[in-house]
């Protein structure tokens, strides 16, 4: 597999505006757990090799869980994780898929998510995850080759 395109191929200043909304995020008070978990739950949720690879492997660097990892696919029916992490993995899967999303289903999500964080705080959790998903169909488009990441 070769990749079809290369960051050094992309316009100047492309590639630095995406890191800058990735330091964002990293410094936005949000738990970098939470973080890696909507990162990959995103990734699998758009079939994202590359990213997938990138992000358990950062997990585990910070120190999360195995189990939890290889649980995530199935995390509504497993203990592994907070109810404010709940809230947060329910919105990333209303919102990665967001056509297939009706607007009260976008809105139940969207109440779970204020029981547990502030305004503020929603709005990062939502900027995470277009992040991620700007960076899966980035990744996927691109032909970004998985395994090849090494953190």
């Amino acid at each position: 597999m070769e990749q079809r395109l290369t960051f050094k191929e992309v316009p100047k200043g492309w590639y630095d505006l995406m890191q800058n909304i990735e330091v964002y995020v990293k410094n936005s008070g949000l738990s970098h757990q939470l973080i890696h978990l909507v990162k990959i739950r995103a990734s699998q949720i758009n079939r994202c090799g590359h990213c997938l690879d990138m992000h358990h492997k950062d997990a585990i660097k910070e120190g999360e869980t195995i189990q939890r990892l290889y649980s995530l696919p199935a995390w509504k029916e497993t203990p592994f994780y907070s109810e404010p992490e709940r809230a947060v993995l329910n919105l990333t899967e209303v919102l990665t898929p967001i056509s297939d999303s009706q607007p009260e289903v976008i809105e139940d999500a969207f109440n779970k998510v204020a029981a547990h964080f502030s305004k503020p705080e929603i709005a990062n959790i939502v900027m995470m995850i277009n992040q991620i998903n700007s960076w899966n169909r980035i990744a996927i488009t691109f032909g970004i080759v998985p395994g090849s990441y090494q953190g």
